[in-house]
């Protein structure tokens, strides 16, 4: 019969795996709780694919030392009456080259395979559509290059005011197109994150970074900065709404009729779109 400590342990340890079980769905294992459903670009399934297996290929791994450590702990255990250190082996040559080619080869598969899914993502797709993001304490503009307009958002300041869903800045992408974003900062270092594309992508002062997907899932996604940039890093957000060519088109039509004509500069400006004053384009 188990000792209460022991049985304690026991009853912990299977409350937690009933809580942990129940509280996630086949559809979230799958996706290796990763957020979103793995459709919204075509890239997304590629990173899920690569986030499971990891995970996978690293608890079997785990498992597997996790068992050889309790099989030498049982079998090896000092027995009752023995007293002194055991024989000591200086080094075994079989097992020490498993434990140097096993982890070599872990760290290569890796490497290779998250390389390729980052190529894949930062490798120029013949765009259909071109959108200049810019960074800036602590919001976001967007330059609409093919359609000479643009969008900016309020830049965050503490106030009476709550900032709220509709007042955050908007990023529509066509559902389909191929899509180039040009990530670039007007102040601090930011960085780019639709959260459920599953890749996110820093924005420096003077530089230009890129990514290219295509958008396959219409609906409303999360943005945000992930990288901390000052006091009001929290309230850097986002919305991205992912919709038809048409309706694309209907929205910079809007925003022309509004006056966003021209393309906001990325020069360094810390005041471009405060509370109260307008944009400046080029």
């Amino acid at each position: 019969m188990l000792q209460k400590p022991r049985l304690k342990w026991a009853a912990g340890l299977a409350a937690t795996s009933m809580l942990v079980l129940t509280g996630c769905s086949a559809e979230q294992a799958k996706m290796g709780f990763l957020p979103g459903d793995g459709k919204v670009t075509n890239h997304t399934s590629s990173i899920v694919g690569l986030w499971t297996t990891s995970w996978t290929l690293l608890l079997v791994v785990g498992a597997i030392s996790w068992g050889l450590m309790a099989y030498a702990m049982v079998v090896y255990r000092r027995r009752k009456g023995e007293t002194g250190l055991p024989p000591q082996l200086r080094y075994n040559m079989p097992i020490e080259t498993l434990f140097t080619v096993v982890p070599f080869i872990l760290v290569v598969g890796f490497f290779a395979f998250t390389a390729k899914t980052m190529t894949a993502i930062e490798t120029p797709n013949h765009p259909e559509v071109t959108i200049s993001v810019i960074g800036k304490q602590w919001s976001w503009d967007f330059n609409y290059q093919d359609s000479n307009t643009y969008d900016s958002g309020i830049q965050y300041q503490d106030g009476p005011e709550p900032q709220t869903e509709v007042s955050l800045p908007t990023l529509y992408l066509p559902l389909n197109k191929r899509v180039e974003i040009d990530l670039s900062s007007r102040d601090v270092i930011h960085s780019f994150w639709i959260i459920e594309t599953l890749y996110k992508k820093d924005m420096f002062p003077g530089k230009t970074n890129r990514i290219y997907f295509t958008p396959t899932e219409l609906g409303t996604f999360k943005g945000k900065c992930a990288e901390l940039c000052g006091e009001f890093h929290s309230e850097m957000l986002f919305n991205v709404k992912v919709v038809t060519p048409a309706d694309y088109e209907a929205h910079m039509a809007q925003l022309k009729a509004a006056g966003n004509v021209g393309q906001l500069p990325a020069a360094y400006n810390r005041q471009s779109n405060l509370p109260g004053n307008k944009a400046q384009k080029n």
